[in-house]
C-alpha cells in the first residue's frame, strides 16, 4: 500500500504542479474573455432559463429528459460529498484561504462548463433507437477529430468516477453514519448499494425522475440550516471572510490540530477541491445534459453556469462558514466530521450533526444514482452497449468495497484521477472555442430579453 501511495503522490504531484493549476484556470479566464463574461452579463437571465424553469416539461428539440431532468441530474452529481466532506478537507489541508481559490476556479469555472455543455449538445450522436449519447469524447472525436483523447477521456471517467462515486461518496457516507450512530461502514454500504442498483437498473430515464425530486429537496434541507448557522453566528460572519481573504495570500501558520500550509499549497488545494465540487473543466456533465430534450446547444448550456454557482458560490460558501466561525477546522480533524463537528457547534443541540449526516447521505447517494451514467456512457464509446449491464454490476459492487475503504488514500486517488480526467478536456475547450462562442452569439443574440442583460 505505501508503494501504491507514493506512486500516486508522485503522479498526483505532475498532474495538479502549476501546469495544471494554469490550465484549469488559464482555460476559465480563457472561455470567459471569448464569452465576454457571459456569467455576470446575462446571470440573471441564465438563473431564469434554468433554476427558474427547473420543473418545466413542454419544451421544444429532440432528447429523451426534460432541460430540468438533465441539469437537476446534473447538480445531483456535482452537489455531493464534495460540499460536505471536500470543503472540509480542504479547509484542514490548505486552511480558510482555500475557500477563496475555490471560489476563483467556480467564477471562471462557469464560462468553462457552459462550454462543455455547449459542445456536449452541439455533437452529440443519435442513436437508431431515438436516444442520445454525448459528451467530452464525442466532441473530442466528432469537433477536434482526435478520436485518441476521446478515448483516454473516456477511460479516466470510468476510472474517475468509480474512484469518486463508488468508494468516495459511499466511503464518506458511511464513515458519517459511522460517526454519528456507530453503524458498521460495511453495512451501509450493502443497504447503499441495494437502493442505488434499484434506480441505476431503470436508466436515464428512472435517474433523471428520481433527481428532479431529490435535488431540490437535499439542497433545501442544507441550505437552510447552513443559513440558520450564519443567522446565528452573524456577528462572526465578517470575521470569517476577513480570515478567508487574509490567508488566501499569506501562508497559514500551524495552530492546534492544524499543520499549516503555503499560498501554493491553499491555491491546489483549493483549485483541486472547488473542480472536484463543482466538475467544471472535468467533461463529464455534458454526458448527462446530452439527454436533454433542448431546441439549442447553448440553451443547454446555461445549465454549467447554473450548476457552479449553486454548488460552489452556494453550498461550498455556507459549509465553508460553518467551519470557519466554528473553530473546528483547528483541531486536525478532516473530512465530513470535520462538517458535522462545526453544524453540532454553530447550531444548538444535537440538530447541526444530524443535518450533516442526513445531506452527506442524500448528496452521497444523489452522486451515487448519476455517477454511474457517467461510467456507462464512457464504457458504450468505448466497448458499445454490451459493456451497459457489467458497468451497474461493478458499480453496486464498488459501493460495498468503497464503504470500507480509507479516506485519505481515496481523496488523494481522486484528486489524481480528476487531472489526468480535465487534460484532454480542457485542451479541446480551447480548440473548440469559436465553436461555442459562435453558438453563444447565435443563441442570445436572437432568444434573450435585453432587459436581463447587465
Amino acid at each position: 500500500m505505501d508503494l501504491i501511495n507514493n506512486i500516486n503522490d508522485t503522479i498526483n504531484g505532475l498532474v495538479w504542479g502549476p501546469y495544471m493549476i494554469l490550465l484549469l484556470i488559464g482555460t476559465g479566464i480563457y472561455l470567459s474573455i471569448r464569452l465576454k463574461f457571459l456569467q455576470v452579463r446575462y446571470f440573471k437571465a441564465i438563473m431564469k432559463e434554468t433554476l427558474g424553469k427547473m420543473f418545466h416539461k413542454k419544451v421544444e428539440g429532440e432528447g429523451e429528459i426534460s432541460p430540468g431532468q438533465a441539469g437537476l441530474t446534473a447538480i445531483a452529481a456535482v452537489v455531493g460529498t464534495g460540499n460536505i466532506a471536500g470543503v472540509a478537507t480542504a479547509i484542514a489541508i490548505g486552511g480558510p484561504g482555500a475557500i477563496f481559490w475555490m471560489w476563483v476556479s467556480a467564477f471562471f469555472g462557469m464560462a468553462t462548463k457552459f462550454s462543455e455543455i455547449t459542445l456536449g449538445i452541439k455533437y452529440r450522436e443519435k442513436r437508431k433507437d431515438g436516444s442520445f449519447a454525448g459528451g467530452a469524447m464525442y466532441y473530442l472525436t466528432n469537433g477536434l477529430k482526435q478520436k485518441w483523447m476521446g478515448i483516454f477521456f473516456s477511460l479516466m471517467v470510468i476510472a474517475t468516477y468509480f474512484i469518486i462515486g463508488a468508494i468516495v461518496d459511499t466511503n464518506t457516507i458511511a464513515l458519517s453514519v459511522q460517526e454519528q450512530w456507530g453503524i458498521n461502514p460495511l453495512y451501509t454500504g450493502i443497504f447503499l448499494a441495494v437502493i442505488t442498483g434499484i434506480v441505476v437498473l431503470g436508466g436515464i430515464k428512472r435517474i433523471g425522475e428520481v433527481c428532479e425530486f431529490l435535488t431540490p429537496f437535499m439542497g433545501g434541507i442544507y441550505l437552510v440550516a447552513g443559513l440558520a448557522i450564519i443567522v446565528i453566528n452573524i456577528s462572526e460572519i465578517p470575521s470569517a471572510f476577513a480570515t478567508i481573504f487574509t490567508y488566501a495570500f499569506k501562508p497559514a501558520a500551524a495552530t492546534g490540530g492544524f499543520a499549516g500550509a503555503t499560498v501554493a499549497r491553499m491555491m491546489t488545494i483549493g483549485t483541486a477541491r472547488g473542480m472536484f465540487s463543482n466538475e467544471a473543466g472535468m467533461g463529464s456533465s455534458p454526458i448527462i445534459h446530452s439527454s436533454a430534450i433542448t431546441d439549442h446547444p447553448s440553451r443547454q448550456g446555461l445549465w454549467g453556469v447554473a450548476e457552479v454557482f449553486v454548488d460552489t458560490m452556494l453550498i461550498c460558501t455556507i459549509t465553508g462558514l460553518a467551519i470557519i466561525v466554528s473553530g473546528e477546522w483547528t483541531t486536525g480533524v478532516s473530512g465530513a466530521a470535520l462538517t458535522m463537528r462545526a453544524f453540532a457547534t454553530a447550531l444548538p443541540g444535537d440538530f447541526g450533526g444530524y443535518i450533516v449526516v442526513i445531506s452527506a447521505m442524500l448528496f452521497g447517494y444523489s452522486c451515487l444514482i448519476s455517477a454511474n451514467y457517467y461510467c456507462e456512457r464512457a464504457g458504450e464509446y468505448l466497448f458499445g452497449t454490451k459493456s451497459i449491464i457489467p458497468i451497474r454490476v461493478l458499480w453496486i459492487v464498488f459501493i460495498v468495497i468503497g464503504s470500507v475503504g480509507g479516506l485519505e488514500f481515496v481523496w488523494a486517488l481522486a484528486d489524481t484521477a480528476n487531472g489526468l480526467m480535465a487534460i484532454p478536456n480542457l485542451i479541446g475547450l480551447i480548440f473548440l472555442s469559436k465553436m461555442v462562442v459562435k453558438e453563444k452569439e447565435d443563441f442570445f443574440t436572437n432568444t434573450i430579453d435585453k432587459k436581463d442583460v447587465m
